[in-house]
């Protein structure tokens, strides 16, 4: 059953623009309570601005989420402004050239990890555990795309970053209680201030919440939209799968080895 957001607390990073303040604006017609964070002030005011003129009770706090200590401080924010959080959308990200590996410069390849992936890893660390203490239903989605499941650019470090995301989202939500729904949002091609230049060519934002907007409502574990991406997907499973048949062929006593069932008689143990 969907969620009703009517006087839910809403937290998202990057949601000042793009894809962020698209769903700010699904969440705030449904009557949220929107809380955006990013570095920019002045883009911050902007969108709540914007967010008030339709009727959306709008906040904001200046957060670089590359910081663990000013996350701490969005979720203090949070919970003294609201008495807590509901949906917490780790949603901020920045883009990079399409170079190769050896050619991006190191201090650009840490930036887009530290914004795209530990930007994330704080989202989940701060606010997991404050909606935990909570106890009652709230979800965490991660931005992630669709080079978190196949090479769609030439960006090393930005593909490298997604990838990341999604063995986060994927570990964090086993950790979780049943209460607290973890999933990604997987976008394609959409235009926003990351993609300049193709506003006639990708999907627009607003589009893109619209898709996915009812499926974050449903607690989905992935959130997607632009279907072609499976056909990408299957094309490296297809080579998983061959490379499994041709050297690693099934025996009898297989499931000796099964990871979940190792982890399960570990944690039997009492090891883990």
């Amino acid at each position: 059953m969907a969620t009703n957001m009517e006087n839910r607390t809403v937290v998202i990073t990057g949601g000042a623009t793009g894809i962020g303040f698209a769903l700010a604006r699904q969440f705030g017609a449904d009557g949220a309570r929107i809380i955006l964070a990013e570095p920019r002030e002045n883009r911050l005011q902007e969108a709540c601005e914007a967010l008030k003129e339709t009727g959306t009770e709008a906040n904001y706090k200046v957060c670089d989420v590359t910081d663990l200590t000013q996350v701490e401080a969005l979720a203090d924010y949070a919970w003294q402004t609201y008495g807590g959080c509901d949906v917490l959308l780790n949603n901020a990200g920045v883009g990079s050239r399409e170079k190769r590996l050896p050619d991006v410069p190191m201090d650009d390849a840490h930036h887009i990890m530290n914004v795209n992936f530990w930007g994330v890893w704080h989202g989940c660390r701060v606010f997991g555990e404050r909606m935990k203490d909570q106890g009652t239903p709230a979800m965490i989605y991660n931005t992630g795309s669709e080079n978190s499941f196949f090479c769609a650019t030439n960006a090393a470090a930005y593909i490298a970053s997604k990838h990341a995301v999604l063995g986060l989202t994927e570990t964090f939500r086993e950790q979780m209680p049943d209460f607290i729904t973890v999933g990604m949002i997987i976008p394609g091609w959409v235009s926003t201030e990351l993609t300049p230049g193709f506003e006639d060519v990708a999907m627009h934002a607003d589009e893109f919440a619209g898709i996915i907007y009812p499926q974050i409502l449903e607690g989905e574990r992935f959130v997607v939209s632009h279907a072609y991406n499976t056909v990408r997907i299957d094309e490296r499973m297809e080579a998983l799968k061959h490379a499994y048949a041709r050297y690693a062929p099934r025996h009898e006593g297989d499931e000796e080895y099964d990871v979940r069932l190792y982890i399960q008689r570990i944690r039997e143990r009492g090891s883990i």
